[in-house]
């Protein structure tokens, strides 16, 4: 549930008694900073897709907080400085392992708005307005990210506006942006054009740089209204006004009920052995990672990977029809378990995976069109992860997102934030994908209150019932089998957890039928693929990958992926 108010006397008090924690009092320069790719310490350790949420997160800890004190921070943080995909104007899961051997599974999902409707992207014809689901007012669902926070909330030590202070102070004063975001933010330009009422802080009349300072006034306001009053500071009053404004200036449908009514939920993680040594801890549905990763998983836990090696034909092979038979298994079952039924049982059950491995050849490339959704008996890509690990042994691993880069392009008028775009992740007409490519059917068709179907994976690894892994990426459709990869990699290949993080990935989703590859990834193996059948694309960078490994003597590794400017931090 949402929190309550928390009334102002209160936190002027409290403000007295427990100072807010300022990005001067920190020790954090927001105009000086650099990516830190690998850290290894004892005490504690965070990973994210930005250096100053980073460094946010480290310091938390620093100061008394545990692992989720540092991801809220680490959220809110990213909020402000990582815009593309940072947020609370979108949403995500959490999943945590908490000292006391508690497993957490937190959806922060986006639900439809109420007024949504099954065929609401159709036009006349019947065909898909893929323009109207994946940018604009029209594509956002109600954001869950700040009810997400509130309810990891519970499980921290410190007091909330110690928490949220750093991103005030960010996007108050200010920072310098980078290289990296001052390309995008200028790519985007035309898409604030188009899909904004009131002109951004972000569109500028000349070209963004390195270096330039971005002060946002706007949301240091809706940020403090979040300090003050909570949950509600969002979800009601002044900035849930404004939402609703923006919408109806845009043709929007999303109302004040939809906001007052969302909640987060607390579901039951997926937990599942592989082998004897580990027990994997990832999110259940919405989130399509708590069906596919265990069944991959179980794919291949007896088939001989380790002989085979890392990135070779025999191994690459084998887990690209891995990933063609789960995918195929997520367009036809997958959907939010509050509106359909999903078998979810069975389709992660050993007596599905032996059926289903049946299909598998050892010397030939699959064929989608061939290869369909499993058969069963009824039963009786623009996203950002982080990772944080403490010395009391609470593990959190946390992906959210806004769906596409910015989100719907749309920024609140006088709030300051952008909304997201998650309407696309519906199937917004059953056989024609969407913005990743990935094809839905009838079980992740829209409706009033439904959570759309998601990519993200936050996953946990225990080795003999201690954490051994936390790992998670941002990428659309890739993050389950970035994820997947990344475990084989570790577990099975013997990786260091750089190697792991940044090799060249592969990807296959069963439609499109081809095997996408990053740029360094084996050209003999691309040959040999190639002659047994399959499609071979050349693509750009596959998720950024986030680690932290626990070691059996307590030293903590933590890695960020060199593809984008993630940053590991520890101490």
């Amino acid at each position: 549930m949402i929190q309550k108010t928390t009334s102002k006397a209160f936190v002027l008090l409290a403000a007295i008694i427990f100072p807010f924690f300022s990005i001067a009092q920190i020790n954090i320069n927001p105009y000086a900073y650099s990516p830190q790719k690998k850290v290894e310490c004892t005490k504690g350790a965070v990973v994210s897709a930005h250096p100053l949420a980073s460094k946010v997160g480290v310091e938390i800890m620093k100061k008394g907080g545990n692992a989720m004190d540092a991801a809220i921070a680490m959220q809110l943080a990213l909020a402000v400085v990582y815009p593309g995909a940072g947020n609370i104007g979108g949403g995500g899961f959490t999943v945590a392992r908490l000292a006391n051997g508690k497993n957490l599974a937190i959806d922060f999902r986006e639900k439809a708005p109420d007024n949504a409707s099954r065929n609401m992207y159709l036009n006349q014809k019947g065909d898909a307005q893929l323009e109207l689901s994946q940018n604009g007012h029209l594509s956002s669902g109600v954001p869950g990210t700040v009810a997400g926070i509130f309810t990891e909330l519970k499980y921290a030590r410190l007091p909330f506006r110690k928490l949220i202070q750093p991103a005030i102070d960010l996007a108050e004063d200010g920072f310098a942006i980078s290289e990296a975001e001052a390309r995008n933010l200028n790519a985007a330009q035309a898409s604030f054009k188009k899909y904004n009422t009131m002109t951004p802080l972000f569109i500028k009349s000349t070209a963004w740089k390195a270096g330039d300072t971005l002060i946002q006034k706007d949301l240091a306001k809706t940020l403090k209204l979040i300090r003050d009053d909570g949950a509600k500071g969002f979800y009601e009053g002044e900035t849930a006004d404004l939402i609703v404004a923006e919408m109806k200036r845009g043709n929007g449908i999303m109302t004040l009920d939809d906001l007052k009514n969302y909640t987060a939920k607390e579901r039951e993680a997926v937990v599942f052995p592989y082998k004897s040594d580990y027990t994997i801890i990832t999110m259940p549905l919405p989130a399509s990672g708590g069906v596919l990763l265990p069944q991959m998983m179980r794919m291949v836990e007896d088939q001989p990977l380790k002989r085979y090696g890392f990135e070779t034909k025999e191994s690459v092979h084998l887990m690209v029809e891995v990933e063609r038979l789960a995918y195929a298994d997520r367009a036809k079952f997958l959907g939010d378990k509050d509106f359909v039924k999903v078998p979810v049982k069975l389709l992660t059950s050993y007596p599905y995976i032996i059926q289903r491995m049946k299909l598998y050849d050892l010397e030939k490339a699959g064929n989608s069109k061939d290869i369909q959704a499993g058969h069963i008996l009824p039963e009786s890509e623009e996203t950002t992860h982080l990772n944080t690990y403490d010395k009391e042994g609470n593990a959190v691993s946390i992906t959210t997102t806004l769906n596409g880069e910015y989100g719907s392009s749309t920024v609140v008028g006088g709030a300051g934030f952008l909304l997201n775009n998650e309407m696309d992740d519906f199937s917004i007409k059953p056989g024609v994908p969407n913005m990743y490519g990935a094809v839905g059917g009838e079980a992740n068709a829209i409706a009033p209150g439904k959570r759309m179907l998601s990519s993200m994976t936050p996953t946990i690894v225990l080795k003999d019932n201690k954490p051994f892994l936390v790992v998670g990426t941002p990428g659309g459709t890739t993050i389950t089998t970035s994820v997947f990869q990344t475990l084989i990699d570790i577990i099975e290949f013997g990786m260091s957890p750089e190697d792991a993080v940044n090799k060249p990935k592969f990807h296959h989703q069963w439609l499109p039928d081809v095997i996408f590859v990053e740029k360094g990834f084996p050209s003999d193996v691309k040959e040999e693929l190639i002659k047994m059948g399959y499609k071979i694309m050349e693509r750009e960078a596959i998720g950024r990958t986030e680690v932290i490994q626990i070691m059996p003597d307590g030293k903590i590794i933590a890695v960020g992926d060199r593809r984008g400017e993630d940053t590991a931090e520890g101490y």
